[in-house]
């Protein structure tokens, strides 16, 4: 399932141009930025538990 979604390609100016109000465009705007958004904090989670090992050591 989630190797499917990876594949799939997903034309974000088609979506909003059929969008049926202007609050799609919003979601749209939400659902692409939200996998990078989860990618930075668990990054920063990685590296504020990693800093912490060390300085414990």
């Amino acid at each position: 399932m989630f190797l499917s979604s990876l594949i799939q390609d997903v034309n974000i100016e088609e979506k909003i141009n059929n969008a049926p109000d202007g609050n799609y465009e919003i979601g749209v705007f939400i659902g692409s930025m939200l996998p990078f958004v989860v990618l930075v904090v668990v990054a920063y989670l990685i590296y504020r538990y990693n800093k912490k090992r060390i300085n414990r050591e």
